[in-house]
């Protein structure tokens, strides 16, 4: 076995226990390191050598250190927390203002009541920042890049911090169209199945007895689309998942129930319209239509933003290859 040399990069971490727990079980999150920068990192009571050319070297003390000081601050350390520090650039420096969002060294934190949620990429945090600071955002990309799970992390804490009443989730039950009567069960059960990327984000963020709570007392809703018809959302965090299968006169209608000290999020991947064929898209118009008017954002993302298995990044790219060859 190599030992560290004067050209290795030495780290001296001085809380054992710690250190432990920045190695990982069976020192996986330095061979999860390793593997990423063509390094090898060997360790020695409380310190870690690292072996390789010398910008791996840099990088890969810069991502231990940084890990090693979110486990100071009380945080863990998972395989996401890895890819993260791999991901992003170095921080900026955080406004005074911003509703208790920002971590140490400006990092974008979403406080809820199970998890501590922060982004994964550069466009992850803009689209953070962009939920915080407008009224209307639209968070556009492929899927597994976080539109929704972060809108829905962002409204979970915007209500705790009392910034809202009550969260509405909606989305299209295109697939269904209008012939859900047919469907087995109560109207709960036969919309339950398109709402259930809602249910599983809000059990991500909220123990299951406060959020069967507020469910029952309606500070939490969840419902299709056409449900949103005739009312006035007034100080609610409303989120709009899978917007590219809502038509024209929908968009109009879900962007017109904006009330009184409301906030509002349309999530949808271009990508996956399941309209009929020569049905507009409502999201394609709204892009069209709105892009200019302020505080309104726009917020793009692309296979590099994909937080989901290493090979969805890939098909992904596959497939937007594909559609650009006409294939």
């Amino acid at each position: 076995m190599s030992t560290a040399t004067l050209s290795d990069a030495v780290l001296e971490f001085p809380d054992n226990r710690l250190l432990i727990e920045l190695c990982g079980e069976f020192d996986k999150n330095l061979t999860d390191i390793e593997a990423r920068l063509g390094v090898q990192i060997l360790r020695r009571g409380n310190v870690l050598a690292v072996h390789g050319e010398p910008a791996a070297q840099e990088e890969a003390s810069d991502v231990l250190h940084a890990l090693y000081q979110r486990l100071e601050q009380g945080k863990t350390v998972s395989g996401g927390d890895i890819d993260r520090e791999f991901r992003m650039s170095a921080p900026a420096e955080a406004p005074a203002d911003q509703l208790d969002m920002f971590g140490a060294e400006g990092r974008v934190e979403i406080k809820t009541r199970k998890k501590l949620v922060e982004p994964r990429t550069e466009a992850q945090k803009d689209y953070v920042r962009a939920l915080y600071e407008n009224e209307l955002a639209f968070g556009i990309g492929p899927a597994g890049t976080g539109k929704t799970y972060l809108a829905v992390a962002v409204g979970v804490n915007m209500f705790l911090q009392g910034h809202v009443d009550k969260i509405i989730l909606s989305r299209p039950a295109v697939e269904a169209g209008e012939r859900l009567g047919f469907l087995p069960g109560d109207m709960k059960e036969k919309v339950d199945p398109y709402m259930q990327p809602l249910y599983d984000a809000l059990n991500d963020f909220l123990p299951g007895k406060q959020l069967a709570r507020m469910m029952e007392e309606k500070t939490v809703e969840i419902a299709p689309l056409a449900f949103m018809r005739g009312r006035t959302l007034s100080h609610a965090f409303v989120v709009l998942d899978e917007a590219q299968n809502a038509t024209s006169m929908q968009m109009k209608m879900f962007l017109t129930r904006l009330g009184e000290g409301s906030r509002m999020v349309v999530t949808g991947d271009r990508s996956q319209v399941d309209l009929p064929r020569g049905v507009q898209s409502g999201l394609k118009d709204a892009e069209r239509l709105l892009s200019s008017i302020d505080r309104i954002s726009f917020n793009y993302f692309t296979a590099r933003d994909v937080v989901r298995h290493p090979l969805v990044a890939k098909i992904i790219d596959a497939y937007d290859k594909d559609a650009e060859q006409g294939g």
